[in-house]
């Protein structure tokens, strides 16, 4: 990949190497495959002189950065996030009423979500945080049935995703403004972590009616070339209680 961005430009290695402060015999090296994965510092400068001969696309970025098994960013903001969310993607939550349907991110933040599904969690779209509705929001514990059950799962869940991203500072800043409510710190200081729902079934009532219904839930991965990974597809299938 490397070979083709240099050849591309007309760019010989000793040139590519001086302008990234790294040794010509480097270059070599990560060309043929027989180097260890570059630092984030030397696929940066890299790029950055690549790029002022000729633009380097999103893709081929993210794909350099794919080799050298580096995340493309550490710490989207749910803006950034939010940004990627498509009109063909929010068509995709239209299409799926009366079911519930949602964009979410991996730190438990609703980029959007369709009517049903706001109706179902009144008031989280606009707390953003699943979390922060769930401890600092009276209506969660009016709509879920098994307040309890669900908190803690997604308590335990946050703690498996914070392991997974290495924490930082997002993580430091949601846990310090969790930590006001004593639920979360009661159940947070029980030190549990999961990685998923055991069991797809969600129960909720409806907080106008009273109903008691089920959702099947499924969370997907999505894939995109900016934030590999970090938005996630929330689908409930509602049936009977």
């Amino acid at each position: 990949m490397l070979r083709r961005l240099r050849d591309d430009r007309h760019i010989s290695r000793e040139k590519l190497a001086f302008a990234a402060g790294v040794s010509s015999s480097y270059i070599t090296h990560l060309e043929s495959g027989d180097r260890e994965r570059p630092t984030r510092a030397v696929i940066d400068a890299l790029v950055r002189y690549l790029d002022r001969i000729s633009p380097v696309s999103d893709i081929e970025r993210r794909h350099l950065l794919d080799l050298a098994g580096l995340a493309p960013i550490d710490n989207p903001s749910v803006q950034d996030l939010r940004a990627e969310i498509t009109d063909d993607m929010r068509r995709t939550l239209t299409l799926q009423e009366p079911n519930l349907a949602a964009y979410v991110d991996t730190r438990w933040n609703v980029l959007t979500g369709n009517e049903t599904y706001a109706r179902a969690f009144p008031g989280l779209i606009d707390d953003v945080n699943i979390l922060r509705w769930f401890f600092g929001n009276p209506l969660s514990r009016e709509v879920m049935v098994e307040w309890e059950k669900e908190s803690t799962l997604t308590v335990n869940w946050l703690r498996g995703l914070i392991g997974q991203q290495a924490g930082g500072d997002w993580a430091a800043e949601l846990l310090e403004e969790l930590a006001q409510y004593r639920d979360f710190r009661r159940i947070w200081d029980s030190g549990d972590t999961a990685y998923g729902r055991e069991h797809t079934a969600m129960r909720l009532r409806d907080q106008h009616t009273g109903e008691h219904y089920t959702v099947d839930v499924q969370l997907f991965r999505l894939d995109s070339v900016a934030y590999p990974g970090r938005i996630q597809y929330y689908l409930g299938v509602r049936g009977p209680a």
